[in-house]
């Protein structure tokens, strides 16, 4: 008990001097990137359009890059030192030998679906067709995969799988007919839904834990910038508890990186559609279980997958220190 009330009053004092330091102290920037235009990737948003980061003493420019297999490369060459970024980009990486880890949960569960050209409004109508994805590698891959099996087609046989770009570009080959179906999340599946895109299939409804887009750096980062990490990961925590608690921000930022001229109802609904401890939990912590489901898909093309750990593709101190110290609990709590 002893050991546990000094650990827990370490992380205390931790925290309390990152919330005590000056608004005027010189703030660190920092390049942080993000994979994909979804509701998937507000914690990154909100801390930077609410002045969370600021108030950590982080100057923060966030860049976009099309799908997490380009994320995770611009982590990786160190054109970015801190990425949201989903499992199969990180692990793959990792596995090739970059020091990749997520530091924080982010999105812990799926909420894609698969939707089909106009006309097409059943699975049998894909085979022969095309599905589009965001980029090779990426989590929207794996989803394609997992979706078009559990339906009975075989990626790459029955179905080809082609790479397309963002959500909303994905929705618009879809539309058009460039592609018989796509791998779609909120806002742009509801947005596909309004226009008469039919679902074939609710990756949602398969059960699955997936590590899916969460915060991650470098273990050489870490080493040498820990409290620029520390900072990051307060300012994630934080930004998760406002996506939680206060619905108008987290409605107003989504429409702001949507591109604007998506309409309230939709921009509320995606917002909510995150909140379940499943998706997006409080604590943040990265899962292993989800990221044991993302080895278990690779290992079917990448036979290093087989023997690797969860464990070997995490950093929890931050969060851990966070959570035993009771700050993320402290967030939480009526005031």
């Amino acid at each position: 008990m002893r050991v546990k009330s000094i650990f827990t009053m370490t992380g205390w004092l931790l925290v309390v001097a990152l919330m005590a330091s000056p608004a005027s102290a010189q703030l660190t920037r920092l390049h942080v990137g993000y994979s994909a235009i979804s509701a998937d990737q507000l914690p990154a948003w909100v801390a930077k359009d609410a002045g969370i980061f600021e108030r950590n003493g982080l100057d923060v420019q966030l860049i976009f890059f099309t799908g997490g297999a380009t994320a995770i490369l611009a982590l990786v060459s160190g054109d970015v030192p801190i990425t949201q970024v989903s499992g199969p980009g990180l692990v793959s990486s990792a596995l090739a030998g970059s020091e990749a880890v997520y530091v924080a949960g982010g999105i812990t569960s799926l909420n894609y679906v698969l939707m089909g050209k106009p006309g097409v409004t059943t699975p049998e109508q894909l085979k022969g067709g095309s599905v589009a994805i965001s980029r090779f590698g990426s989590a929207t891959d794996s989803i394609a995969r997992f979706a078009l099996k559990k339906i009975g087609l075989t990626p790459g046989k029955d179905v080809t799988i082609v790479q397309v770009g963002s959500g909303p570009d994905r929705v618009n080959a879809a539309l058009t007919g460039k592609v018989t179906a796509a791998v779609i999340n909120p806002p742009p599946s509801f947005m596909a839904e309004r226009k008469g895109l039919v679902v074939l299939a609710d990756v949602a409804k398969m059960g699955l834990v997936f590590q899916h887009t969460g915060a991650a750096t470098t273990r050489k980062f870490i080493r040498e910038h820990q409290d620029t990490v520390r900072r990051y990961v307060k300012s994630h925590v934080e930004a998760v508890q406002r996506i939680w608690t206060d619905k108008e921000i987290g409605v107003r930022v989504l429409g702001k990186y949507m591109g604007g001229g998506v309409e309230r109802d939709i921009l509320e609904r995606s917002r909510d559609d995150i909140l379940t401890e499943a998706l997006l939990s409080k604590k943040q912590y990265p899962s292993l279980e989800g990221l044991k489901t993302v080895l278990d898909d690779l290992a079917e093309r990448d036979p290093r997958a087989k023997t690797a750990k969860p464990e070997q593709f995490v950093d929890f101190t931050f969060i851990k220190e966070l959570d035993q110290s009771g700050y993320i609990d402290s967030l939480y709590k009526k005031k």
